[in-house]
Formats: structure tokens, C-alpha cells, sequence
């Protein structure tokens, strides 16, 4: 099989640095760094590197790198009150200085920009792209940069109205909720906020957050007041700009002169979208190959535009934003009675199918291998989740560092609780990930023989995504051809087919290499005897000829046969699926 490097697309893995470099491994719930440990740039190492490039990775998420809030003390850099903290170590997304890094990741802290620099260099060496966070819509409240103290938000607010245009904050009044000032915060009072208050990150509007919004963040202005609805239109490029933009438009300049290559936009739906069309653009402008791609839910009543936000970033340059609701729809396979089926038009509609982030975890999800979650069906649950998530559209792939080798975030790390995930507020570390980590070897050494059979696996697929069908290819949705052939994949007494069986097509016209691809999501139950109808206009659409060939090239190495006429009428007779497997047919004449 060929590289098809012609054809090369963003394939991301995303790391926590405070997680994937983390040996120590006694720990205890909310622990002290010196306590629990923590990763640095050093430990993402040319042995890391190299073994992230070799299973198929051309950019690299360095997740977590910008100064966050945090519990931990350094010369000249106090610790911030737990107030305005969830965790010790802090959020990743509750950003403290723009310009500068996280100094936990450093081993002399007060060199920390240059290790980083380090560290970029590295990934480039190893042909691997870095990205980092952006985070538009807040920051701690805290925020003060010492890097370019002339560019900390808010110095000059009015504080005595609720929004001004060249405001950098939103200012709570007396009339607000919550009982008017000081600021009450779930674990106590912030004296910076005693006589006036701004609001939260997520739009609360309120003296007294609860524990459960992002009450340690406030909510920055883009020349906008959120509480008149969407409308932005009367903000554009052009003319004179709201403060803030030409700050963020610093920040970007920042760290592409650093070597960064390009930026995860955290919470992009909730910032206008003019202001994306006019950043993005100065952004390439310096960099024609910088890279944009955004943390955004369509479904979020905080979004500033009434169309689809997926398909508004990517009109405004974005190279793709989070697909969520395929995403939700695969998981709710396991969780919720949703049925394969239900991958339909609604989710691979849209001028943003081939134009998105296709993933199965990222640090806001739970891991798929948690027991608690994904029906419990154990860390291979990935596999047809991600072979349909990831081998449907042209779009970006993602994977979270510790997916490719089960880790399933099993147990309580302080902030976050048992919630099946690991946790970005906590000093903590990937207990199963350690034994691929191996004190730096990164060989997976210690890993089972069953994790070291994912890991090949996602690197296979990887591989086999690589190819002209998937990164240059159309997409042809099987299941709705198959819906009453009872002879696809129904298990039990179901009428209809399609629960746990999908089927689709990939096909590059210009190569002319084409793919048939199967998943079986049922986690115990082979599905037996399988046949798959191909309609007529997929036969035209895909153009084989009378005679098909199905060489399998993922999760099959068997050869299958079949005449175009019959696959509309009985189908390809595909044999056995077993449980959570899955086929990759490659089709010739």
C-alpha cells in the first residue's frame, strides 16, 4: 500500500505536556507537584517524538502550554489564591499570561521560553507541525503579563458600565444577580473583585457563580454586547478596531515568530465571527501554511451567529472545527439506544463534512476505555468508533495521547472527581500510558500484549487513511440502501437492520481507488453471514466495471469476488464480523 504523501492532511495528537511525560507513580488526589509529579518539555523527548511520527502523526498538540492560573509558588511568581482555581495545578483554559508558558513544564522554570523554543525545534525535526491553544473568549482572573505588561487586559476599562466597545471585560452593576458586590465565588471571596465584578467566561451574568460554570475565568469583549444577541455585523476588519482585536493579533504574531505553526481555538463559537475572517487572515499573512482549527459546538446557545457556526469558521479560514454531533451519535451507540443508522444526512451534510476535526477523545471527553462509560465495552470500543469517525470525510483526525493504548482514567485526581476523565486541574499522570512511556524509552516495553496490539492497530489505520480514497475521496453512505436486508448485521429479533452494522463508501475519482468499509459496534455479538447491498448508482458513482474485486486491506487480508448486478439485488456476501470489528475492502475491476 502506498504512503500517498501527495495527499497528506492534518493527522493530530494531542498531549497534556503536565500528563505525558509524568513517571512518578505514587500519588494522591489533589496533590502538591512536588507530590504527584509533572510532566515537562524535555520529556517529550526525540524517542517521543520519533514514535508519534512513525505512527503516522504530522502535527502535534502541545496542550496546556500558555501561563495558567496556578496553586504552585515560583521566585517572582506567587502562587494565585484557590478562589480562583479549579485545582491545584490549575486549568489549561484559564490563562494567566498569553506570552508566556507554563513554568511547571520547565526544569529551570526561569528558562522556560527557551526550553519550549527547544522543544518546537524538536517536533520539527521530526517533521511533526506544533500546535498550540489559543483561548479568545477568557482568562484567569488573574491575568497580568509581565512578558508585555503594556498588553494586559483591562488596565484602562470604564468599570462603571456594563459593556463599552474598546472595554476588555464585561462589569457586573448593583441591578445584576447574585446579590450585588463583593463577588462571591464557590469557594470564597477574590478581594480583587470586592467592589466590582466581571463576568465569567461562559456568559454568567451573575455576583455569586456556582461551582459548576467557569467561575474562575472572565469573559473577554470583542466589541460586542453578548446580552443583545448575535448580531456582529457592525464589527469588521477595517477602520477602528475594538482594542482587544489588535492584542489578540499580537498574540498570534507572538508565537508564530516563536516557531509555532499553528493554534486550537478554545470555545471559537462563543467570539464573533468577523473577528476570525479578519485574524486568520493576518495570521496566514505571515504564514500561508499556518494551521486554525477550533473547539465549537453548533448546539450551544452562547454561539455568535445564528447560521452554522461549523461552517462560519470555516468561511472564516478555519481548516476545520470539532464534529461533535457524529461524535455523540457514536458514543450514544453504546450509551443512549442510538442506532448506526442514525449517522445520516444530518451528520455528513453540509459544506463542513470534509471541513472539520474528527476525533473520539480529547481532554473534554471521557476516555473510551473507561469501564463507566462507552457501555463498558473496554478500550476496543475505539475501534469501530474510529474507523467510521475518523475514515468518512477528508477531514483532520485527531488523537488524544493514551486512546492508543487503552488508558482509561480510572479513579478520583482531585478537582475533577471519577469522571472518566484525565484531568486537566489536577498534578496527575496516565498510570497505563507510564508503561509506554517507559522513563523516556517510549518504546511500550511494559505495555500487554493486548495494548501493544491497539497501538498497531491505530497505526495501521492511520496508514491506511493516508490513501487517495480517504484524505482526496467522496464519501457514499451504505446503511440507507440496507435498512430492510435482513441479512445485514441484525441480531436478535430486529425488523429492521442497521443498529450495529455501518457501512459506507470512499472514492477518489482522479486516483481512481475506491474502499468499502465495515463496522460491527456491538461489543459481544459476531455478526454472522453479512451481506452488504451496493445500489446502481453507487456501482455508476464508483465505476468497477462488471466484475468487482474486494481485496482486504484493514481488518481482513481476504479476497472477495462478486458481479456488479448481483451487489444491488443480494448484496456482497462479506462472511462473519466479529464483535467491534472492522473491514477495509479495497475495490478494483
Amino acid at each position: 500500500m502506498s504512503k500517498a504523501s501527495a495527499y497528506a492532511r492534518p493527522v493530530i495528537y494531542q498531549l497534556l505536556v503536565r500528563t505525558f511525560g509524568n513517571i512518578k507513580s505514587e500519588r494522591r488526589p489533589g496533590g502538591t507537584l512536588a507530590e504527584n509529579g509533572c510532566g515537562k518539555f524535555n520529556d517529550i523527548n526525540n524517542a517521543a517524538l520519533a514514535a508519534i511520527r512513525g505512527m503516522g502523526f504530522n502535527h502535534i498538540w502541545l496542550t496546556g502550554v500558555l501561563e495558567q492560573a496556578s496553586g504552585t509558588d515560583y521566585p517572582g511568581r506567587p502562587a494565585d489564591p484557590p478562589e480562583i482555581l479549579k485545582g491545584l495545578a490549575g486549568s489549561p483554559y484559564a490563562i494567566r499570561d498569553y506570552f508566556d508558558v507554563c513554568p511547571d513544564y520547565a526544569e529551570e522554570p526561569e528558562n522556560r521560553i527557551a526550553e519550549f523554543c527547544e522543544l518546537l525545534k524538536r517536533c520539527r525535526r521530526h517533521g511533526l507541525r506544533a500546535i498550540i491553544d489559543f483561548v479568545p473568549n477568557h482568562v484567569a482572573r488573574s491575568y497580568a503579563s509581565d512578558v508585555r505588561p503594556e498588553l494586559t487586559f483591562g488596565e484602562s476599562d470604564r468599570r462603571d458600565v456594563f459593556f463599552d466597545r474598546d472595554n476588555h471585560f464585561y462589569y457586573l452593576n448593583e441591578s445584576h444577580p447574585g446579590g450585588g458586590p463583593p463577588l462571591k465565588l464557590p469557594n470564597g471571596l477574590y478581594p480583587p473583585e470586592t467592589e466590582f465584578a466581571r463576568v465569567t467566561g461562559n456568559n454568567s451574568v451573575s455576583w455569586s457563580p456556582t461551582i459548576n460554570e467557569w467561575y474562575e475565568t472572565v469573559k473577554l469583549n470583542y466589541g460586542h454586547d453578548f446580552t443583545t444577541g448575535r448580531r456582529t455585523s457592525h464589527l469588521s476588519g477595517t477602520g477602528d478596531l475594538p482594542r482587544i482585536w489588535q492584542t489578540m493579533d499580537a498574540i498570534i504574531s507572538y508565537w508564530q515568530e516563536m516557531g509555532v505553526d499553528g493554534f486550537r481555538a478554545d470555545m471559537a463559537h462563543m467570539v464573533p465571527m468577523e473577528f476570525w475572517s479578519w485574524l486568520v487572515k493576518r495570521a496566514r499573512a505571515r504564514d500561508a501554511g499556518v494551521l486554525f482549527i477550533a473547539e465549537a459546538y453548533d448546539g450551544d446557545p452562547a454561539k455568535m451567529t445564528d447560521a452554522d457556526v461549523i461552517d462560519e469558521l470555516r468561511k472564516a479560514g478555519f481548516n476545520g472545527a470539532y464534529e461533535h454531533s457524529t461524535y455523540k451519535i457514536l458514543q450514544g451507540i453504546y450509551e443512549s439506544g442510538k442506532w448506526a443508522n442514525d449517522i445520516n444526512s444530518e451528520t455528513f451534510g453540509g459544506e463542513h463534512f470534509h471541513h472539520c476535526v474528527r476525533y473520539i477523545e480529547n481532554h473534554d471527553e471521557v476516555r473510551v476505555a473507561n469501564p463507566r462509560h462507552w457501555g463498558g465495552a473496554g478500550m476496543d470500543a475505539g475501534k469501530p468508533a474510529a474507523a467510521v469517525m475518523l475514515g468518512m470525510s477528508r477531514a483532520v483526525v485527531m488523537l488524544h495521547a493514551g486512546q492508543e493504548i487503552g488508558e482509561p482514567a480510572i479513579g478520583a485526581e482531585g478537582f475533577s472527581g471519577d469522571d472518566g476523565r484525565t484531568s486537566i486541574f489536577d498534578y496527575t499522570a496516565m498510570p497505563e500510558f507510564q508503561k509506554w512511556y517507559n522513563g523516556g524509552k517510549c518504546d511500550g516495553a511494559k505495555l500487554s500484549k493486548e495494548q501493544k496490539s491497539l497501538r498497531k492497530w491505530y497505526g495501521d489505520l492511520l496508514a491506511v487513511l493516508n490513501e487517495p480514497a480517504f484524505t482526496a475521496g467522496d464519501f457514499y453512505d451504505l446503511n440507507h440502501a440496507n435498512k430492510q436486508n435482513p441479512a445485514f448485521g441484525r441480531v436478535g429479533s430486529e425488523t429492521c437492520s442497521g443498529h450495529w452494522l455501518y457501512a459506507f463508501l470512499r472514492s477518489d475519482q482522479t486516483s481512481g481507488q475506491s474502499f468499502l468499509c465495515l463496522a460491527n459496534f456491538h461489543p459481544i455479538q459476531t455478526l454472522a453471514e453479512v451481506r452488504v447491498i451496493i445500489p446502481e448508482d453507487a456501482l455508476d458513482w464508483l465505476g468497477k466495471g462488471a466484475v468487482i474485486s474486494f481485496e482486504g486491506k484493514f481488518g481482513s487480508r481476504n479476497k472477495l469476488n462478486a458481479n456488479a448486478h448481483e451487489l444491488a439485488v443480494i448484496g456482497l456476501a462479506a462472511g462473519d464480523l466479529e464483535p467491534l470489528g472492522i473491514r477495509y475492502y479495497e475495490l478494483s475491476p
